[in-house]
């Protein structure tokens, strides 16, 4: 938690959205940068607790992508302009909510949900679809998918946050009955997680590329690594204050 947690989302973002900026090739260009700082600006304002702010960054970013887009034409696209704007939103800003969860009450205990959301999902829908997986889904999209993985994927991350609950139950204070909604939560993010990952692969295919990057060997890029995440955190973060 803490400063520990803040510095390494910070910097697990930038890297994203490096490598995200970079199938378009403007990821060490004045745009690519813009949004490197926008993204350091948008963190800092969450950690000294100014998010009163965020939509004065959001808009100002959008201008400034204009600006430069108007006044050094043609040297830039309008997807060049397009994925700089699109990757605070989808790297930096939902990366954020891993923070806010663990700053909760009950934090230290709930950021774990979002890696159960995500990760045990994962697990548990591999393992089903390799065991009975028969009825293909989105083959266009990613071919090794079925829905016997898909449903299980759920299941199995409900399944791990009731174990979860059922171990700290008596250490979660601020959720009112801690096995019904972690159980929730995960069985939520499982069904977010696996649009994640579609997500992601779906970016891919439309770029033709493989991995975004090779920087964790046996995954590809942090992008490769977090493109579920990125979808369950602010679920686990909305989920959490509610319930």
């Amino acid at each position: 938690g803490g400063n520990v947690l803040f510095a390494i989302l910070l910097a697990v973002s930038l890297i994203g959205m490096m490598e995200l900026y970079r199938i378009i090739q403007v990821h060490n260009t004045l745009l690519g940068f813009l949004g490197y700082a926008a993204a350091i600006v948008f963190d800092l304002l969450i950690y000294f607790n100014k998010e009163k702010y965020d939509m004065m960054l959001i808009i100002g970013f959008f201008l400034l992508l204009l600006l430069f887009y108007v006044f050094l034409y043609p040297k830039y696209q309008l997807e060049d302009v397009t994925i700089v704007y699109f990757g605070l939103f989808y790297v930096a800003v939902m990366l954020s909510f891993i923070y806010k969860v663990r700053m909760l009450s009950d934090g230290a205990l709930l950021v774990w949900l979002i890696f159960i959301g995500a990760w045990g999902s994962d697990t548990s829908a591999y393992c089903v679809g390799m065991l009975i997986g028969k009825h293909k889904f989105l083959p266009g999209l990613s071919p090794k998918k079925s829905l016997e993985g898909c449903v299980g994927g759920v299941l199995g991350a409900a399944l791990l946050g009731f174990i979860f609950a059922s171990i700290f139950k008596n250490r979660i204070n601020e959720v009112t009955n801690p096995q019904f909604a972690i159980t929730v939560i995960c069985a939520a993010s499982s069904v977010i997680s696996q649009l994640g990952d579609l997500a992601a692969s779906a970016i891919k295919r439309n770029h033709n590329i493989k991995d975004y990057g090779k920087l964790i060997p046996g995954h590809g890029g942090i992008l490769d690594r977090f493109d579920s995440i990125i979808f369950v955190a602010p679920v686990v973060y909305l989920l959490s204050s509610v319930l």
